[in-house]
């Protein structure tokens, strides 16, 4: 039910995308690009689940992350940025977003000063595209705070092109393993 799509880049840059096949709905972006010393670094989550290193038998020992700490994802729509921050308790009152214009990033920060986050919308970026205050709002349900950022109509537009393209494109091999160029 996935299409996985895997980007080379001049600079050597790699992206990799996977879309739901019947909604076209971005599922998840990674990027990874070269170390200093030419090898490959590792995978950076852009949209989608953040992704948990796996555990040896030696590492499952030390210590460890706690599992009641807030986890920051971004999850988007076919209308909207998506970010979800699970973890959070506090009612929506005491949550204040608002856009940095000067700095190009949004911000979340609570009144009772327990939680600040700073975070930017690289498509927004790679467009070159001015932050919108308005189109930026905010819920809470569930202990999870969620930010949508409304997608402005030359990203839309852009999306809509790309999936025209992805769907003439036929793919390289059924399976999991290596990516084959075209």
């Amino acid at each position: 039910g996935k299409r996985k799509i895997h980007y080379l880049f001049q600079d050597g840059k790699e992206m990799a995308e996977e879309y739901d096949i019947k909604t076209g709905q971005l599922i998840s972006r990674k990027w990874r690009e070269k170390n200093t010393l030419g090898g490959t670094g590792n995978w950076q989550v852009e949209v989608g689940e953040p992704t948990s290193p796996l555990l040896g038998a030696l590492e499952s020992e030390l210590i460890t992350e706690s599992s009641s700490n807030p986890v920051f994802m971004r999850k988007d729509t076919l209308s909207s940025f998506q970010w979800r921050i699970r973890n959070l308790p506090y009612p929506k009152e005491v949550y204040s977003v608002s856009v940095e214009e000067e700095q190009r990033c949004c911000v979340i920060r609570t009144s009772n000063k327990k939680y600040y986050k700073k975070f930017s919308i690289p498509d927004l970026d790679r467009y070159r595209l001015p932050l919108d205050a308005a189109a930026l709002s905010f819920t809470h349900a569930n202990n999870t705070l969620i930010i949508t950022y409304r997608k402005p109509k030359e990203i839309l537009a852009a999306e809509e092109q790309l999936q025209k393209e992805l769907k003439k494109i036929k793919a390289a091999n059924s399976g999991d393993g290596d990516c084959k160029t075209q």
